[in-house]
């Protein structure tokens, strides 16, 4: 690796490359539909150890597998419940992450798994990911391409602006649609869902679609201590500066992140899109840190749908 990191466009000869890098070890940040993720062979010891040095990531914090499809999965994880395989039918591919139990002979690192006896699984929809994981023999580990705890990146600006010479190659695949990680659930053994991190896939209405109300305990937000999944740890997703939310206005020197009729530097969606709104927000969060601005201001966003995963994101950079 060396002092500059070379951006190529995600063709054919760009994911071919891509996976030449990765089967040697290589560090390569790749797009997916929800941010671009830093990736690395999941099998190997050595590979993992450079996404960790590279984001500057502490080693109890796990990382999620990137996976072809449930056969591969199925190598690497227990689907031990009729709500992990139904899961996995209906939200894969997409932004969908499943934690379950870990195969005894699953062939990955331990690394990846920061020592715990459960995996977080995806199998990514978007067709640059999705080529470059049929081009290759073992699934990828893939945390987002930027510094750990900092923003989140959306297109190869921002993984080049974290992560200048401290990775191999950055797959250019333009701006990722979905803008907040993915969903990341925890089926217990009872059937209970575990809402790790909440994203995209909206659990409960999935849930609504396969059972009525009393049949069985709703999904539940995770309320415990210990580190199950990524995007777990109560400061993350930092732009360096102090933001205050649910604001209505801003002080002199705030730069405004503004939603529906509230105004500022920059709109997540003047007509209201929540949907827009998460594209958009790891955008709005780098140009206000970038701005002159010492503070930051954002308006309040509907704590509906993907708005639960957007403050949750939120909650996380003001802490």
């Amino acid at each position: 690796m060396g002092n500059t990191t070379e951006t190529i466009l995600a063709d054919a000869d760009g994911i071919a490359r891509a996976a030449e890098i990765l089967r040697g070890g290589g560090l390569v940040a790749v797009p997916t539909e929800t941010v671009y993720g830093l990736a690395a062979r999941a099998d190997s010891a050595e590979a993992v150890a450079r996404i960790y040095a590279a984001k500057g990531r502490p080693d109890f914090n796990p990382l999620i597998v990137h996976v072809r499809d449930i056969e591969q999965a199925e190598g690497i994880a227990k689907f031990d419940t009729v709500d992990a395989r139904l899961l996995a039918d209906f939200g894969w591919p997409g932004p969908l992450t499943l934690v379950l139990p870990l195969q005894p002979d699953a062939q990955i690192t331990a690394a990846v798994t920061a020592g715990l006896s459960t995996v977080a699984l995806r199998v990514p929809k978007h067709p640059v990911m999705r080529q470059l994981l049929s081009l290759i023999d073992f699934p990828l580990a893939a945390p987002s391409a930027n510094r750990s705890g900092f923003i989140s990146p959306t297109h190869p600006g921002h993984v080049l602006e974290s992560l200048a010479g401290r990775l191999d190659l950055i797959l250019d695949g333009g701006t990722c649609a979905r803008g907040v990680e993915s969903t990341i659930v925890a089926v217990r053994p009872d059937r209970q869902w575990v809402e790790l991190r909440p994203g995209p896939f909206d659990l409960q209405n999935q849930h609504d679609v396969w059972y009525d109300d009393t049949s069985k305990p709703r999904p539940i937000p995770y309320t415990g201590s210990t580190i199950e999944a990524p995007g777990q740890l109560e400061s993350h997703y930092s732009p360096g500066k102090p933001v205050r939310l649910n604001a209505r206005a801003p002080e002199f020197d705030e730069f405004m992140i503004g939603f529906a009729e509230i105004g500022g530097q920059y709109n997540l969606s003047e007509a209201a899109d929540i949907n827009l709104a998460a594209a958009r927000i790891y955008e709005a969060l780098h140009l206000a840190a970038q701005s002159d601005k010492p503070r930051i201001a954002v308006a309040p966003i509907p704590e509906k749908g993907i708005g639960r995963a957007i403050n949750d994101r939120l909650k996380r950079a003001a802490a």
